[in-house]
């Protein structure tokens, strides 16, 4: 495993780096309540130079590249609208308290989100993941748009930065399909079954929302155990 690395900063303060992998899918409201805790953690840690790579996951792999009309998928899924809106009312209500006004029932379609994730792969190679991470969440989870629609995800891109066009031209094709899915299936043969997933800097995994006080506790201890061993 990769040992922490330490640089001095023009100040003269030691500055860490370390990386912390995030496994999730770009429809989990847990993972953007997931993003936004992690935020918090590592800005309250500013003597570490965070590297964060988000990686896929599907939570619906099955989902038809066109995706499926969400009030049916929701309605086969929990039976009543009860129960669905039981699971809405806890995730709104803990999104909430991270200043995220979700809007879960604004989606009409539950998508595939295999290409959202290739859009994201290519974003970390523009170095602009964080931004295309963030827009994705606030595109389905606020504005209620369907991000396997090709068109939005090029908004997307072109929002976050990168070249529109070169992203339209690869979402046409099937660049790095087989990437992604073989870096799903990684994570499953690591045993994630649930997401999101912290991997802080290959050496400690976190199941779930963690609130922002575990994250910092979980940084804390791979630092300090990191640095005892050098």
């Amino acid at each position: 495993m990769r040992k922490l690395d330490s640089l001095v900063d023009l100040a003269g303060t030691i500055v860490h780096h370390m990386q912390i992998d995030v496994i999730s899918d770009t429809i989990c409201p847990w993972c953007y309540i997931g993003k936004k805790r992690l935020e918090k953690a590592i800005a309250a840690r500013p003597d570490i130079a965070f590297e964060v790579i988000w990686r896929p996951y599907q939570l619906n792999p099955e989902t038809p590249r066109e995706g499926y009309d969400r009030k049916a998928y929701l309605k086969a899924k929990f039976g009543d609208s009860d129960q669905a809106n039981g699971v809405y009312k806890i995730v709104s209500s803990t999104a909430a308290e991270e200043g995220l006004d979700l809007a879960l029932q604004k989606q009409k379609r539950l998508p595939n989100t295999l290409d959202s994730h290739r859009l994201n792969h290519w974003a970390h190679t523009a170095r602009l993941q964080n931004e295309v991470v963030e827009i994705l969440f606030r595109k389905y989870f606020i504005d209620g748009e369907d991000i396997g629609d090709p068109a939005v995800l090029v908004g997307v891109a072109k929002e976050a930065g990168m070249d529109a066009a070169i992203v339209a031209r690869l979402l046409s094709g099937d660049a790095d399909r087989d990437l992604i899915l073989r870096e799903e299936a990684v994570a499953r043969r690591m045993g994630v079954t649930g997401v999101p997933c912290f991997i802080i800097d290959q050496k400690l995994v976190m199941v779930g929302a963690q609130e922002t006080d575990m994250l910092l506790r979980a940084i804390d201890h791979v630092a300090q155990s990191t640095q005892a061993a050098e």
